[in-house]
């Protein structure tokens, strides 16, 4: 099922540069986080609506090659990879040659991973936490912290670290996402330990500010607040002391600007 498709110029720099991200919104997802900002497609979806066979999609990723984009961006792919695997074969088939980014929230299977090695040129997880309990009460997932490592380490593995062109779009590697929750429920300290010192040296993290209480947010007090300046200052200082200079963070006042329509037509992100 596809929730939505289009042209995105609002992902990290690398991903969007000029032209923008040719991005597939698939609906569902493995988790049920209570903060979800996507959670009209995430959680709330109708089930059968959007759906298309491998052909139309393949021809999705045709369309959005036609506007110039600079790479196909699979959003939650975790629960449909051999059909989004089946369609691309099928649009390369037909000329479609751009890089692959996948998009996800970094509870992969390791298994399933191993078998994207050669298809996917970007991944782009997030890696949410670095404790189970936060994991199961926030996003309602068991062992989330040991499946995302492993995760990550095999997308590591397979693409290394981000590379960019001239233009500064990436054209292979990984860039790893962390939204920072308020309290600490996101155990910031240790996410980008275990990057730095598990993954890589030179690994590039995009931390994320972009946090306000969405969808059912509000029902958990520790996290029915926005982000706290100090909160985030606390988290980038943690990338200065560890070293950590590759990848991107943003402005507190981000968490007013990435608040996705999913019911209406066109772009999500965008009037």
């Amino acid at each position: 099922m596809v929730a939505s498709f289009c042209v995105h110029r609002g992902e990290e720099p690398c991903i969007s540069g000029n032209m923008g991200s040719g991005t597939v919104f698939f609906a569902g997802c493995n988790l049920a986080c209570i903060y979800c900002q996507n959670c009209e497609i995430s959680q709330e979806w109708e089930e059968g609506k959007g759906e298309v066979t491998p052909e139309g999609l393949a021809g999705i990723f045709l369309e959005l090659e036609s506007r110039g984009v600079h790479n196909i961006n699979w959003v939650s792919p975790g629960h449909v990879v051999p059909q989004a695997v089946e369609a691309l074969s099928l649009a390369a088939q037909r000329g479609f040659s751009l890089p692959v980014v996948y998009n996800s929230n970094g509870y992969d299977d390791a298994g399933t991973l191993k078998l994207l090695d050669g298809i996917v040129d970007i991944y782009l997880p997030d890696m949410k936490y670095s404790d189970d309990g936060a994991a199961e009460e926030l996003s309602e997932v068991r062992e989330y912290t040991a499946s995302a490592k492993a995760a990550i380490k095999e997308m590591w593995r397979q693409v290394g670290d981000l590379e960019t062109g001239e233009d500064g779009v990436a054209a292979k590697g990984l860039l790893v996402r962390h939204l920072v929750l308020p309290g600490g429920m996101s155990q910031s300290a240790e996410v980008l330990r275990f990057l730095k010192e598990e993954v890589s040296p030179d690994v590039a993290v995009s931390l994320m500010a972009q946090y306000y209480p969405a969808h059912l947010a509000e029902t958990d007090p520790r996290i029915a607040r926005p982000l706290a300046v100090a909160e985030y200052e606390e988290a980038l200082d943690l990338l200065d002391r560890l070293g950590i200079g590759n990848g991107y963070v943003q402005e507190l006042s981000a968490s007013g600007s990435y608040r996705p329509d999913f019911s209406k037509d066109g772009h999500p992100f965008e009037p």
